[in-house]
């Protein structure tokens, strides 16, 4: 008898080889090493300020949606943060000193298109980047802060201090995953949408890379 498996387990399971490509991108590595410069982490700093200032936005667009709402929590709003961070390690002009890359222009042109039409693929980027920031980010921060002497100015980013309990807001996170009122042909769209945003991510680790060694 075939088991019968959750949607947010699938959604992991079949995304899993995308997240570990992505995770383990040699710019990443680099920067959890101990190989990254401080100007590399500021470079990264500002390119997750325009995917995040995107991703924000969309939020907005899907508040009166009755699927993707229920994903949205002022607990994970990360804009405020990535903005002071960066005043923090670039100074008060910082908006005339970042540009997005490429790959990110790509990524965000992503975000904006299917939070303006599509509840699921706007949830699948949230999902991504969200949860991603609740797991591994949590411990990014902490490298980061050990690296450079950081307490919390510079990471702020990484800090949820509103989530008492990341672990248990993920799986509430999982358990409205599952709830989500999608058939099984749009449930396979949200999972290849997810697997989008992780090639983003990678090609992102991999363009910020080549940025690192021409320079």
């Amino acid at each position: 008898m075939t088991e019968i498996i959750s949607f947010s387990t699938a959604l992991r399971e079949r995304s899993s080889g995308s997240h570990s490509r992505s995770e383990h991108a040699g710019f990443m590595a680099d920067l959890l090493k101990g190989e990254g410069s401080r100007e590399d982490y500021v470079n990264l700093v500002a390119q997750h300020y325009f995917i995040y200032e995107a991703l924000e936005a969309a939020g907005e667009l899907m508040r009166n949606d009755a699927v993707a709402s229920t994903f949205l929590s002022d607990k994970l709003t990360r804009l405020p943060a990535l903005e002071a961070d960066l005043e923090f390690l670039i100074g008060a002009d910082w908006r005339e000193k970042i540009s997005p890359l490429s790959t990110t222009q790509r990524y965000v042109d992503r975000i904006r298109k299917v939070g303006a039409t599509w509840a699921g693929g706007f949830v699948a980027h949230h999902y991504t980047r969200y949860l991603g920031d609740l797991s591994g980010g949590i411990f990014i921060g902490r490298v980061m802060a050990r690296r450079f002497g950081f307490e919390t100015n510079g990471i702020g980013f990484y800090l949820f201090d509103a989530i008492a309990d990341p672990n248990e807001f993920k799986n509430v996170y999982r358990e409205q995953l599952d709830a989500a009122p999608w058939d099984d042909t749009e449930r396979e769209r949200v999972i290849e949408e997810v697997i989008l945003a992780y090639r983003f991510n990678t090609e992102l680790f991999e363009e910020l890379d080549r940025e690192r060694r021409a320079a």
